[in-house]
């Protein structure tokens, strides 16, 4: 089992029997397939679904069948289609419990930056900022680090923001990190890493617990 397969897993434990959850765009689709079948839960994709069940290969896919990062997904039992208006009053009046999002950046106080690199082309900032500010509870799950070795985990943002100190815990390939009122609170460390190279290649202060980092 690799390190990212290893963070989907221990990221799906976040979701909860009763939940009812939105799934971002990228990584955190994958979840879906982490999840226990018998599990109750409902998930909701901004584009106008409840209900959503395990991403699908194109040649098992209904073709009309998307969620809101454009993968083939499949239906459970009891799912409702509506339009965008219905789907963002559900996520504006606070009925999604958890949402799981992406990140190009996240600061120590928890303000998450997710929708544009300056110079790049993006579509807008979406869905994202309406989750992050209305979810009741804001989980990340990204690289530990960018394509050139950067860190994303920062004192401060530097990329524009998507919702400020929204963020209530973040699931690397390296580490599972708290965001608390004191701070980053490092709890747990991914199979094969040391705490000490978690600290390295985190550009924000860490707080470790003291007894010993169980790992994932």
């Amino acid at each position: 089992m690799d390190a990212r397969e290893r963070m989907l897993r221990i990221a799906a434990r976040e979701i909860q029997e009763g939940m009812t959850v939105n799934l971002g765009i990228g990584l955190p689709t994958q979840l879906v397939n982490y999840l226990d079948p018998a599990m109750s839960i409902c998930l909701h994709s901004e584009n106008g679904i409840t209900g959503v069940g395990p991403v699908l290969d194109f040649d098992k896919a209904d073709r009309n069948l998307i969620d809101a990062g454009g993968a083939y997904v499949s239906t459970l039992p009891g799912a409702a289609f509506f339009d965008s208006a219905v789907s963002f009053a559900m996520v504006r009046s606070g009925r999604i419990d958890l949402t799981v999002l992406g990140a190009f950046e996240v600061a120590m106080n928890g303000d998450l930056a997710n929708w544009m690199v300056p110079g790049v082309f993006a579509a807008g900032v979406g869905g994202g900022m309406e989750l992050a500010q209305k979810a009741r509870r804001v989980v990340i799950l990204m690289t530990h680090r960018d394509r050139h070795g950067k860190s994303k985990i920062v004192r401060e943002c530097s990329l524009p923001i998507s919702a400020a100190a929204c963020v209530h815990s973040i699931y690397t390939d390296m580490a599972v990190i708290d965001v608390a009122d004191e701070g980053l609170i490092l709890r747990m460390i991914a199979e094969g890493v040391t705490v000490d190279e978690v600290i390295d290649s985190t550009a924000a202060p860490l707080q470790i617990p003291q007894q010993p980092v169980p790992s994932f």
